[in-house]
């Protein structure tokens, strides 16, 4: 099934090297999402379509989104992830559709028991003891378990998501460097970000979903390996309104002449 969301940007009118620098009367609203998008990804030159992610406490209201796909196989977060962003389809699911509890764990769907803190299924593969994996679980950014039964992903574009809990797109260092420096334009602050290893997401939509802060990640391996992140594409996460504040800031920064690439 072809969607038109998924192509990538055009920028056949803007010289490389020049930037884009968009007129004030053109900015989109802060509430309108597909017209954020189309600012990133024509400002950041984006492979991969920004995405909203929703987390709902009743499955029926995941399930009466328009147009939504349901996974017929188990899937990895990471996999239904790749179907918004690489494909641009609306997928949502429960648990039930989630491969092992990892992926669960990280967005609620799923308990942080004292089985899942063990990291027992990670010792002798990713860590060295039993020890080492649990300090890992300890580590990892997660939703509380128990309020919510199901999650939703699709493109911005679709606005089917109303509004998502957190935005989320790939993009290469340079192009992340550039946006954290929009949102540092105005309200200056540091931000501190943490890699936890194998399970990144907990770097990225765990602890965006979890806090609301924004949140980077250097994808995982099995980001790469079931969601066909590039090997150059780091992932940010945060919030809709950090999302409006951040193409603002790149906006000014190319006024004064300082534009991606």
């Amino acid at each position: 099934m072809a969607v038109a969301a998924a192509g990538p940007p055009q920028h056949a009118s803007t010289p490389r090297g020049m930037g884009v620098i968009m007129s004030d009367e053109r900015q989109p609203a802060a509430n309108d999402l597909a017209g954020l998008a189309a600012q990133l990804e024509q400002i950041l030159r984006l492979r991969a379509i920004p995405i909203g992610m929703k987390l709902f406490t009743a499955v029926d209201e995941m399930a009466a989104i328009t147009r939504i796909r349901r996974p017929q196989a188990i899937h990895t977060l990471d996999q239904i992830v790749a179907q918004a962003a690489r494909l641009g389809w609306t997928v949502g699911i429960t648990a039930d559709d989630l491969v092992g509890a990892q992926c669960r764990a990280v967005v609620g769907l799923g308990p942080q028991d004292d089985a899942w803190r063990s990291g027992r299924p990670m010792a002798g593969v990713w860590y060295a003891t039993l020890e080492d994996a649990g300090k890992h679980q300890s580590a990892m950014n997660t939703v509380p378990h128990g309020r919510y039964r199901a999650l939703a992903v699709s493109p911005l574009s679709a606005g089917r998501l109303v509004p998502p809990d957190i935005v989320l797109f790939y993009a290469t260092p340079g192009a992340m460097m550039y946006f954290i420096n929009g949102l540092q334009w105005s309200g200056y602050r540091r931000f501190d970000w943490s890699v936890v290893g194998e399970s990144s997401c907990a770097d990225s939509w765990g602890r965006a979903l979890s806090t609301r802060e924004p949140s980077l990640s250097i994808p995982c391996f099995a980001e790469r390996r079931y969601g066909g992140v590039l090997d150059d594409e780091m992932l940010m996460a945060l919030a809709p309104d950090d999302l409006a504040k951040g193409i603002e800031g790149m906006r000014a920064l190319a006024r004064n002449g300082l534009r991606y690439p």
